[in-house]
């Protein structure tokens, strides 16, 4: 007796089509939804590339798998969430949605891209993923606040968005912005100019953050009154801050001494909120990243907490997200000794 041929076509049950309809409320404009051109739309049919999606009217009429229309009507209703609270959407809103539906995060979308940190000149920052708000509500929760992750997590950006915020509700009197000025190749005393002159490219990128985020006509006045302070790590030395909001940035290139003697610099009324990436330290050989050591030496410490961003936080062009996912694997491979590159294999057998 020989056994019957199995039919390939009956190894895998087929995949359960069905049916659905999600109503959206009257009130809501449908072209808030949509977006212009569908442009919106067609954001949502890409992330669902398995379902048909057909808008009639004020309905979406959904067909394919029973899991993912569950999912899109969960989007729907946190896109009108955020509709309703007055705010735009756009792709960005839309996918990072998805992204943290299909991730089951603890809160809402919704909560998430409707947190407004402080608005100037018609714009309003706001965290865009999980890791940031949990960042941001951490600041407000904690004294001392340490921002790690890599490139375009927002650590500098927000903790700059916060301190402006402090400052407008009379939370703060000032805020001073540090970095450590970090010689790359060239003397500072061998380049052109004053000391302003030689320190102002270390801290431009609080300056650019500030223009964001403040009328950029009165920075000067702020400047001119100590009310804004933007100046090296070493200039923190001997004093005691106090009622300040005091943002240390690229953090990674402090030394475990100069680490130590800024947080001891904290006054009270004051908060810090410490930033960098543990992977782009530019010390010289030998010098251990004060940021590195520093969450062993502090962990359990009472009023002091640790967020850590990745690279499903980069808020930059979608690509640099993709670049820091590649770097870590790079890393990885680095530090276990294997290929450093996923088509090495292929390149030596060409």
């Amino acid at each position: 007796m020989t056994d019957n041929p199995v039919d390939p076509s009956q190894s895998h049950p087929p995949a359960v089509q069905t049916s659905h309809i999600v109503e959206i409320p009257p009130d809501v404009p449908m072209l808030n939804l949509l977006g212009p051109r569908d442009e919106l739309l067609t954001t949502i049919e890409r992330s669902f590339p398995k379902l048909v999606i057909a808008v009639r009217g004020n309905s979406f009429h959904l067909q394919g798998d029973p899991g993912d229309m569950a999912l899109i009507e969960e989007l729907l209703d946190e896109l009108v969430a955020i509709v309703d609270a007055g705010h735009p959407l756009n792709r960005d809103a839309v996918e990072r949605s998805v992204g943290m539906l299909r991730s089951k995060t603890r809160e809402r979308p919704a909560d998430v891209l409707t947190t407004n940190i402080v608005s100037s000149r018609g714009r309003t920052v706001r965290p865009k993923t999980l890791g940031q708000k949990e960042y941001v509500d951490a600041i407000d929760k904690n004294t001392i606040v340490f921002g790690i992750g890599p490139a375009g997590t927002g650590k500098t950006y927000l903790a700059m968005a916060k301190a402006v915020a402090a400052l407008q509700a009379k939370q703060v009197d000032r805020i001073i912005l540090t970095r450590p000025a970090v010689e790359a190749g060239e003397r500072l005393g061998f380049l052109p100019g004053s000391l302003n002159d030689k320190i102002d490219p270390y801290l431009r990128p609080l300056y650019d953050a500030l223009h964001d985020m403040v009328d950029p006509d009165s920075i000067p006045r702020l400047m001119a009154s100590g009310t804004v302070e933007v100046a090296p790590l070493a200039y923190m030395r001997g004093r005691t801050l106090n009622g300040a909001f005091i943002i240390l940035d690229e953090a990674q290139n402090t030394s475990a001494e100069q680490m130590k003697m800024f947080l001891t610099r904290l006054g009270f009324g004051s908060k810090m909120v410490v930033t960098g990436d543990v992977t782009q330290v530019d010390l010289p050989g030998g010098t251990t990243s004060g940021l590195k050591i520093v969450q062993d030496i502090l962990d359990g410490v009472d009023d002091v907490h640790f967020a850590h961003l990745s690279a499903q936080d980069v808020v930059r062009h979608r690509l640099v997200s993709e670049i820091v996912e590649a770097y870590g694997v790079w890393d990885a491979r680095k530090r276990s000794g294997g290929p450093r590159r996923a088509n090495s294999a292929r390149g030596h057998a060409r």
